[in-house]
């Protein structure tokens, strides 16, 4: 696994041992990243259950300025720390121990806000549409929330604020673009 493009291209990225992370495929993330383009001015970006953090350190290297990291299984945050430190973003990226529903409210009481955000949950834990409801209130105006899932487990077009724009199949991975609905 390495970092696909943006100043720290080609850098490898360590991921946590075992069956219970499942890493976003370089292939899969480098067409996300194609999707997006570049971020604005000032972008910053959220990787809930972040795992390695590949998603949102390619977000850093690709210019976010600031990026927050949720994730709750000690081996994956062993892993995510490390991966931090060893491409040196330790001051623009946080991350937060915890429940992705908690930490994310949590996030939205302090005002804190996304431009891109990032949603890998276990595809059969069930877990997505509350996640997505969650995610609505840290949006800025311009975000695009961006939700990995397989094929029988389809999110629910709208969520709360957020109706999906596209969507997009790799295999048997999707992956679902949100975005605030239009006032």
């Amino acid at each position: 696994m390495r970092i696909v493009g943006g100043e720290l291209s080609g850098r490898r990225l360590r991921a946590p041992r075992g069956s219970s992370t499942r890493p976003t495929a370089d292939r899969v993330r480098e067409a996300i990243f194609n999707i997006l383009g570049a971020p604005g001015l000032g972008a910053r970006a959220l990787d809930l259950y972040a795992g390695s953090g590949a998603l949102g350190l390619e977000a850093l290297s690709r210019g976010c300025t600031h990026a927050v990291l949720v994730e709750r299984a000690e081996a994956a945050l062993r892993v995510l720390r490390a991966n931090i430190a060893a491409l040196g973003l330790a001051a623009r990226a946080r991350v937060v121990a915890g429940d992705v529903v908690r930490a994310t409210l949590g996030l939205a009481r302090a005002g804190e806000r996304f431009t891109w955000i990032f949603l890998d949950p276990p595809y059969a834990a069930g877990v997505m549409e509350r996640a997505l409801d969650a995610v609505g209130k840290v949006c800025a105006p311009d975000a695009t929330v961006v939700a990995e899932h397989d094929t029988r487990h389809l999110p629910a077009p709208a969520v709360g604020p957020l109706r999906e724009r596209d969507r997009r199949r790799y295999g048997d991975t999707c992956i679902s673009f949100y975005g605030l609905e239009a006032a």
